[in-house]
């Protein structure tokens, strides 16, 4: 019999969701016993619990993202699976809501309409703009879909894969500094929207920098909905007050919560939401585990698999 504990502030809704499923060979625990062989929840709550544990054997994550599992120090002798598949909807209304926002210009009209003044400029198109993806796994590939219903052209930087068919053009790393630099350069210069889901990994970290940022067009705008630590923030802060850059938009930061003395409070341009792009809705995350449970029951490889050493 399988012992499945539930660590989450919505522990509740998903112990009624997983009994609702009916799930064979399963019990449900209300508290860390050493028999435990299956953990649902938040990474931080899996991470506090690990010790405890000496039969686990699967951990599910309810979020994309599992920093607090990876460090060196961490056990790394149970399948870790984390929540994919679930956000590309929520993430790719986000990036267009923001990007539609600018072209046809929301708050400037807002402004108008508070002074009562008649504002009928130009407005502009996603139409024949191009949208530089970093990042073309389950999100981004729901995002590069979602680019061509607006007749968008579509650049994807991803580590090796090339399985998204709604990319124009690929670009990956490369192992020289020299032509690494150069990659991003053609990757950036023609990119009228930049847009980063990128994880959190030791090739990702800082990627975005001031050599990226300047190869982008002036006009270009920056919007990162995968990993704060993905940007050099300083880098950002100078190109944005430096007019090299358009706007940003951020729903993730290197520190969370933002402390208040951060200068992405003031920095001109720049527009924060707060990780909101994507919530983990019980409705949404109880299927990826329920899909993965009954693989788990009968000792099939399980889904959305972590790779320590990558980080996702």
């Amino acid at each position: 019999m399988n012992k499945l504990l539930i660590l989450s502030s919505r522990a509740a809704e998903y112990r009624t969701m997983i009994e609702k499923a009916h799930l064979p060979n399963l019990t449900l625990e209300h508290s860390l016993t050493s028999n435990i062989n299956i953990l649902f929840g938040e990474p931080a709550l899996i991470k506090g619990a690990l010790a405890s544990l000496p039969a686990l054997g699967w951990a599910q994550s309810i979020w994309a993202g599992v920093e607090p599992l990876l460090g060196a120090d961490n056990r790394r002798d149970y399948i870790l699976t984390n929540a994919r598949g679930v956000f590309g909807t929520s993430m790719t209304e986000y990036v267009f809501g923001h990007l539609l926002a600018h072209e046809i210009k929301i708050k400037r009209h807002a402004q108008a309409q508070l002074h009562k003044h008649w504002d009928n400029s130009y407005t502009g198109t996603l139409r024949g703009k191009t949208i530089a993806l970093l990042g073309v796994g389950s999100i981004g590939a729901e995002v590069a879909r979602a680019a061509k219903f607006f007749n968008m052209t579509v650049y994807g930087y991803t580590r090796e894969s090339e399985a998204c068919k709604y990319v124009d053009k690929y670009f990956h790393p490369s192992t020289t500094l020299e032509s690494f630099s150069l990659l991003k350069e053609n990757f950036a210069k023609d990119a009228d929207y930049l847009v980063s889901v990128l994880p959190n990994t030791i090739e990702t970290r800082k990627l975005i920098n001031a050599d990226l940022l300047s190869a982008l067009p002036h006009h270009a705008i920056f919007i990162n909905v995968g990993r704060g630590s993905a940007v050099d923030e300083s880098a950002l802060i100078n190109a944005l007050e430096q007019n090299k850059l358009a706007a940003a938009v951020l729903d993730v930061f290197e520190q969370e919560p933002l402390p208040t003395t951060h200068p992405f409070w003031t920095t001109k341009n720049l527009h924060m939401t707060y990780h909101t792009s994507a919530p983990s809705l019980p409705e949404d995350i109880i299927n990826v585990f329920i899909e993965n449970y009954l693989l788990f029951n009968e000792g099939k490889p399980l889904k959305h698999q972590v790779d320590f050493e990558r980080g996702y």
